[in-house]
């Protein structure tokens, strides 16, 4: 018999408990032994819930069972779920987590722990919910380079930009919406500024290229100064804005970051609609690979907790090999990053003025009186607000 711990009881903890419970045949089959959850941390009391009978409010009862072969870290943040999660490895037990915030923070350090003991960290479903993408970039896709990651990493902000663009809906209107759904927290802002985003984008930045990426370097804009014209333009050049996390090679230096990009309407990436998630990978011998599906969800993101349990429990005493160094990478500079743009600059009749600034431009049917808007060339970023100077702007949106 294995034994699992799950820290937390929240949304992703009572996923993972149901799954393991209700799924426990296939689970136990699948992992080539009997899996019990023999743990659930949570500081609450749940009155009449299955799960009063494995309730404890004290981690030490898990840390000092040497009965425990497998951790679920699913409390979020990294206080105190780091100092949980580094003492259960330093006591031989591995680790799955979904945890974002702690993978991008010390995923490379407690990679290095728990390679010293033998024993595993998982964290598929920090990045994507459901969707496998950490495991095949770790595996699959070990023998090409990875030229770029572009990715819609954030569910709700796609459901937001999917109504603005479907319904001609302003923002503001949509976000209340997306709330009264469920979909959006009472404050939105770690979703709509982009900041989840940025931290997925820096765990697979990471294992891309091996080297710690730390999330604060990353060049983050979030979708809250969209406009409804802004979707319009994109619609009249068959794309559509999405939220992207992008990582990749460029001038011989990585770059990332996470901004709004027009998407061209024969990329994959445009059509991912509503709540759901897409990670456009581009290896230098595979080509495009392309994961789709739910990257949120309590069941959805606990089945990918559970696989990882699964793994844990086969790999008895091997760790998997993951390319994730300590040593920090330095990103190059966002100014660097050549792109075109979708431009609005206050004012008709200025073709002159903006040919000279940014040279060949292609202009487009105006959707707002009293604008002009245009498509640039590709250019740096640094080249692109030397060409702006002061004239008026709207908004500017990279094209991807």
């Amino acid at each position: 018999m294995k034994n699992v711990a799950i820290l937390g009881y929240g949304t992703i903890g009572s996923g993972v408990y149901q799954v393991i419970r209700q799924n426990n045949s296939h689970v136990s089959r699948r992992a080539g032994d009997e899996v019990r959850v023999k743990y659930v941390l949570d500081i609450r009391e749940f009155p009449g819930d299955p799960v009063e009978s494995v309730l404890v409010h004290d981690v030490e009862i898990i840390l000092q069972d040497p009965e425990v072969d497998v951790v679920v870290e699913v409390m979020g943040g990294t206080k105190p779920a780091y100092d949980f999660v580094k003492r259960a490895i330093l006591a031989g037990k591995s680790v799955c987590t979904s945890n974002k915030e702690l993978v991008a923070k010390h995923g490379a350090e407690l990679l290095r722990l728990a390679k010293e003991r033998n024993i595993n960290f998982f964290f598929e479903a920090s990045v994507g919910g459901g969707i496998p993408v950490i495991r095949p970039m770790s595996s699959s896709l070990t023998p090409d380079h990875i030229e770029e990651i572009s990715g819609i990493l954030n569910g709700t902000t796609n459901y937001i930009l999917t109504k603005m663009t479907e319904e001609g809906l302003p923002f503001d209107t949509v976000l209340k919406e997306a709330q009264e759904k469920g979909y959006a927290e009472r404050n939105p802002e770690a979703d709509v500024e982009g900041y989840d985003a940025c931290r997925k984008i820096a765990i697979l930045a990471s294992l891309a290229y091996e080297k710690q990426v730390d999330f604060e370097d990353i060049y983050t804009e979030g979708i809250s100064a969209i406009t409804k014209e802004d979707l319009e333009y994109a619609g009249s050049l068959g794309g559509a804005v999405k939220l992207l996390g992008m990582a990749r090679k460029d001038n011989g230096k990585v770059v990332a970051m996470v901004a709004p990009f027009l998407v061209s309407g024969d990329s994959p990436l445009a059509s991912v609609r509503g709540v759901f998630n897409a990670i456009l990978v581009r290896g230098d011998m595979l080509g495009d690979v392309m994961f789709y599906g739910k990257g949120a969800g309590k069941l959805a993101t606990a089945s990918a907790v559970v696989a990882d349990v699964i793994e844990a429990i086969r790999k008895n005493g091997r760790t998997d090999e993951v390319f994730w160094s300590e040593e920090k990478r330095e990103l190059g500079s966002v100014d660097a990053f050549s792109t075109r743009y979708l431009v609005r600059i206050k004012g008709t009749g200025r073709m002159e003025e903006i040919e000279k600034a940014f040279g060949e431009v292609e202009y487009l049917k105006p959707v707002a009186g009293g604008e002009t808007a245009f498509l640039t060339e590709s250019m740096t970023g640094k080249a692109f607000r030397e060409a702006v100077g002061d004239m008026e702007l709207i908004s500017r949106i990279r094209v991807l």
